[in-house]
């Protein structure tokens, strides 16, 4: 099985550009392009969260547009730029998405690998938040399947990156949330966004790590007091790979600048 994590893709109505400076459309219909292009294909993208810069109805329209081209199944959960209402509107046929609970959160079942979705929003700020209601809910979906391996995918990463100014925007409920997934050791990997860049860390007796955005990057600051910044680093997305005996394997896809295949053999012999 083949996973796709796109991240904080961060569209903006026709004609308006992310903090004055990023056109972030043509950096995401050139992930789908790419994503396409896979041999193989991934079998599923997970988009995790920060899908919209602002959550606004026009934005979600120029979302779905940008997205419609893409073959693999898609699945979405929103970020803390996200509105969960006017996502729901833009992808009514989108079923997976809850349309009579508050949160937008759920599980994937029919594939080698059981995939949750985590709602980590705390509408109108930047922080996340795991509240009581949604802890317990990740505790049954996880309690309902402790055979298969499992992956969770969420916004807000719940654990610290170093980089102090992200790592101020990040996750209420975390430490609960490392409980219940201590508790479970079916789950093989936590796929979060956010940050802006690409982290791994072992976490809650897994390894949980974060994708980069497909378009902007966040300022590689390990120091405190930075005081945030983005830079224009090659964007990526995130690919994972599930081998039985093998687990989940994490690969970096760039999305631009690159050129090749090229070979290292001619007629067998290594090229000089």
């Amino acid at each position: 099985m083949l996973i796709a994590q796109i991240s904080d893709l961060h569209i903006k109505p026709k004609g308006r550009l992310a903090y004055q400076l990023v056109d972030t459309a043509p950096f995401l219909r050139r992930c789908v392009d790419r994503l396409n292009a896979l041999v193989p294909r991934p079998d599923v993208v997970l988009a995790t969260g920060d899908l919209a810069d602002a959550g606004t109805p026009d934005e979600y329209a120029r979302l779905r547009d940008l997205l419609a081209p893409l073959h693999a199944p898609l699945y979405l959960i929103p970020g803390n730029h996200d509105d969960r209402e006017a996502l729901r509107a833009a992808f009514p046929d989108h079923r997976y998405l809850p349309r009579d609970k508050k949160f937008l959160q759920y599980v994937v079942d029919g594939y080698p690998l059981r995939l949750i979705g985590l709602d980590t929003l705390d509408s109108g700020k930047e922080t996340g938040l795991l509240c009581a209601e949604r802890l317990a809910w990740l505790a049954e979906a996880l309690s309902a399947d402790r055979s298969k391996p499992t992956v969770i995918f969420m916004h807000h990463p719940p654990f610290e990156t170093g980089i102090a100014f992200m790592d101020s925007l990040g996750l209420t409920g975390r430490e609960a949330m490392a409980r219940i997934v201590a508790d479970h050791p079916q789950v093989e990997r936590i796929l979060c966004g956010h940050q802006h860049r690409p982290v791994t860390v072992r976490w809650a007796g897994t390894v949980a790590s974060i994708a980069p955005s497909v378009a902007h990057q966040v300022a590689l600051q390990l120091w405190d007091g930075g005081g945030g910044a983005f830079v224009m680093e090659p964007s990526a997305c995130q690919l994972l790979l599930w081998k039985p005996g093998s687990g989940l394997i994490g690969h970096q896809l760039y999305l631009a600048g690159t050129s090749g295949p090229y070979p290292f053999r001619n007629a067998g012999r290594l090229i000089s």
